[in-house]
């Protein structure tokens, strides 16, 4: 394995200049958006001989994702199966400034803390924001040791200053990337290993995602970690052809809209295909306590592509999040570990092409 160590500092937390009013063209495939990047993001490229991904590595001073919502580590910005391709942009522009993602005309924008692609992760809960005084740090896993700017509440949508990003490290071979996070805040007393590996299993068209979190600080990790699977699956429209299911009955928080979409049973179908700034978007109830519950599918049924992911962790919650250029499902685990002590978690996803319906 090649391997790459990086010291990161005193870092601003805004995304590239070469970022900033990025363009890109929806609805080119992931492999052609792919070609287009700026080239001067590091990345690597990863192959089982049926799949074939590229990822994003993080760097301060060059990488894609720079911002302080998502964990930098494994930002899969392409993957392609069978000739589809699951991952890339749903946004057309970046503009760092725009607080979530907007719509102007044609284009949605996205700004820093948004413009993110693929089984993009992020630990939602900061640890000691709360404690935290104005001026000091607290700490987002994954990202880096943060300064607190005023009271106002924490928000995901805020750009930070980025303290101290720590310390990471990346191992590379033909199938995986192993990338290392260490990081110490002894102001807040926050301090943990994080090591995410990105691997393809020999002969199967399977992507693995596991993680380990070290506490190596003097008070507990706690968090909710979810990833938001920004799936563009051949940066089709969503529509009618789309269907996400579970292995349990579904009970949103609240019903969707029936002229655009409806929970039937076990599955949520699309009721006609999204236009302009409709969405689709609620919590997902009606799941136990068994990690065999961590099991969805989003499949196009006019192409029969799709993927299935899994987890070794129960759910603490889930979340459908959709407009018209991704389909987003989002589960939620808790993380928690004590000082001293390592907490592990797992995703597995699945690819396939069935027959078309």
């Amino acid at each position: 394995m090649t391997q790459m160590t990086l010291k990161l500092t005193g870092v601003a937390c805004v995304l590239a200049a070469s970022v900033a009013g990025t363009s890109f063209h929806e609805p080119l495939r992931a492999s052609v958006l792919m070609q287009t990047a700026p080239p001067q993001f590091p990345d690597a490229q990863i192959s089982n001989g049926l799949i074939v991904a590229k990822l994003y590595l993080p760097d301060a001073r060059r990488g894609f994702y720079r911002s302080t919502r998502f964990d930098w580590s494994g930002v899969i910005s392409s993957l392609e199966y069978e000739g589809h391709h699951y991952y890339g942009p749903w946004f057309t522009k970046s503009d760092p400034p725009v607080r979530d993602f907007v719509y102007q005309g044609a284009d949605i924008i996205t700004g820093a803390q948004s413009t993110m692609m693929g089984p993009a992760e992020e630990f939602q809960r900061p640890q000691g924001y709360a404690t935290a005084k104005p001026g000091g740090t607290f700490v987002k896993i994954g990202v880096g040791v943060l300064r607190k700017a005023d009271d106002t509440a924490y928000s995901p949508y805020t750009n930070y200053e980025i303290v101290d990003a720590g310390k990471w490290s990346v191992k590379k071979d033909a199938a995986s990337v192993e990338l290392v996070q260490e990081l110490q805040d002894a102001a807040s007393g926050y301090g943990y290993v994080y090591r995410k590996t990105v691997r393809l299993t020999a002969g199967r068209p399977e992507l693995v995602l596991e993680h380990s979190l070290q506490n190596t600080g003097r008070l507990p990790l706690q968090t909710p970690q979810y990833n938001h699977n920004f799936l563009s699956l051949d940066g089709a429209t969503t529509s009618a052809d789309f269907v996400v299911s579970a292995p349990f009955q579904i009970r949103p928080d609240r019903q969707p809209d029936p002229k655009l979409a409806e929970v039937r049973g076990r599955e949520i179908v699309y009721t006609k295909t999204l236009a302009d700034q409709e969405r689709v978007t609620f919590a997902l109830g009606g799941f136990g306590a068994d990690p065999k519950d961590y099991d969805f599918r989003v499949e196009n049924r006019r192409t029969g592509a799709g993927f299935r992911v899994t987890s070794d962790r129960p759910l603490a919650s889930a979340s459908l999040w959709s407009i018209r250029s991704v389909i987003s499902i989002e589960p939620f685990v808790d993380v928690s570990t004590e000082p001293g002590q390592t907490f592990t978690w797992k995703y597995i996803y699945t690819y396939y092409k069935n027959p078309p319906k």
